[in-house]
């Protein structure tokens, strides 16, 4: 009698349970069926920023009798170079790095002569004064010269800005779509950047922004004729750094509401 009714205890208890299962379940459908209602969508900007800074390439390059003399030669004058960049505006500690020395043979007739080359790349934060900083060097008896090239140097705030403006963007046609959908667009559940921003010159820019002395597009170490040099030493050549293009992809997932 007593097993009776401990079975019988034991399956309405059994039955008591699942029930509360049942019930709970029930409950908490709704919820779950809500968290899973999402939006997901991708967004591309594209923006012009300003170049903020400037390469350029500056060199020596001289003929003498002897190896020693040539390197003597160039070692002396490319020191007055790089001690003019460094009073151009814009120039600063570690903006200036030396590159390679070389050293060729050459014969005028049957003497021989040895021309000796270096080179110094300089940055420029302020892109403006790349033709201050051309004539200069030339005057200081810099005998190549090669760019300015303008580019974006504060590339993280360029970026923020690109990616920022994707973003908005992508919230805008995620609106648009909990709308068609007859919900509204809740909290942001995930951003990926895909891939990071991307910076482009703008060819026409680049192109006209070339200084026009005469030597600005020589490679470096090719001479310097004496009247370019003249007339970039007097007149500072043109600057117009003009602008890159950014450009940031985002994708982002929304809650529905």
């Amino acid at each position: 009698m007593r097993r009776r009714e401990a079975r019988g205890l034991g399956g309405r208890a059994v039955g008591l349970v699942a029930v509360l299962a049942l019930c709970l379940a029930a409950l908490l459908a709704p919820a779950a069926m809500g968290a899973e209602r999402t939006v997901a969508v991708e967004a591309s900007a594209t923006l012009k920023v300003p170049n903020d800074s400037a390469s350029v390439g500056l060199s020596v390059s001289l003929e003498r009798g002897t190896r020693g003399a040539a390197l003597q030669a160039v070692s002396a004058k490319l020191g007055r170079v790089i001690a003019t960049a460094q009073t151009i505006p814009g120039v600063g500690d570690g903006d200036i790095r030396t590159g390679r020395v070389s050293v060729r043979k050459s014969f005028n007739g049957s003497k021989p002569a040895y021309r000796a080359s270096e080179g110094i790349g300089v940055t420029l934060h302020q892109p403006d004064k790349a033709g201050e900083l051309i004539s200069a060097a030339i005057a200081a008896g810099a005998t190549g010269v090669s760019g300015p090239n303008y580019f974006v140097g504060d590339t993280e705030a360029a970026s923020t800005k690109a990616l920022t403006a994707a973003f908005e963007k992508a919230k805008l046609r995620a609106i648009a779509l909990a709308g068609a959908a007859g919900a509204t667009l809740g909290q942001t559940l995930s951003i990926d950047e895909g891939g990071g921003a991307e910076f482009v010159p703008n060819a026409d820019e680049k192109a006209s922004a070339a200084p026009t002395c005469g030597v600005a597009t020589e490679p470096v170490g090719a001479p310097v004729k004496r009247a370019a040099a003249s007339a970039c030493a007097g007149t500072p050549p043109p600057s117009r750094p003009g602008t890159s293009t950014v450009s940031a992809t985002v994708r982002v997932v929304f809650a529905l509401q």
